[in-house]
């Protein structure tokens, strides 16, 4: 075999092996793996919101966003039946605004805000005891770092990949977010 032949040869195969790692670490990488406790108590496997549209939000009940519920609850009602879900993380991070139980959590989003979509155990979104699925989502996010406040957003699209991260004062009715999730859907 001619040198070039060993030269291009050599080429294809650390190319092939260049795109077999990039599909392993996207996989391992993706934030929609492992399980989480729902607010009644149940384990909630991830992986089940694969093909769908995903917006995670962190969320509390005594935050100037909590207003946010009624609208991200809108969203979800519009887009369910097309593949969205929202998931809602109550954190209590910031300013100490979510200091309820999970059952007190519930009750608040049932009887306020009518929340049907999926509501998670309190969990931690920064710093020490980061939660893994925030601690992909705030590594692997554009822009990457902490999560700043109450309510911010991150969407995921149907493939499993971060689409945007939207700050908190992006409310569920935001022409930006709205664009982007329609988007997503329509892929």
């Amino acid at each position: 075999m001619s040198l070039d032949k060993l030269v291009i040869l050599f080429a294809c195969c650390s190319l092939c092996m260049a795109m077999a790692g990039s599909v392993a670490h996207a996989e391992s990488g993706s934030p929609l793996t492992g399980e989480m406790k729902l607010l009644d108590g149940s384990a909630c496997d991830l992986a089940q919101y694969k093909g769908k549209v995903v917006l995670v939000v962190n969320v509390a009940s005594r935050c100037g966003y909590t207003g946010q519920y009624a609208g991200l609850q809108k969203l979800y009602e519009a887009h369910k039946d097309k593949g969205l879900v929202v998931l809602g993380f109550p954190a209590n991070e910031f300013g100490a605004q979510e200091p309820g139980s999970d059952a007190e959590i519930a009750q608040f989003c049932s009887s306020k805000y009518g929340v049907t979509f999926p509501m998670f155990s309190k969990i931690v979104v920064k710093g020490s005891g980061i939660a893994p699925l925030y601690k992909t989502l705030t590594e692997t996010a554009s822009p990457a770092g902490d999560v700043k406040w109450n309510f911010e957003k991150f969407l995921i699209g149907r493939d499993g990949t971060i689409k945007g991260r939207y700050k908190s004062g992006v409310g569920p009715d935001d022409a930006t977010l709205t664009a982007a999730i329609e988007a997503e859907l329509a892929k």
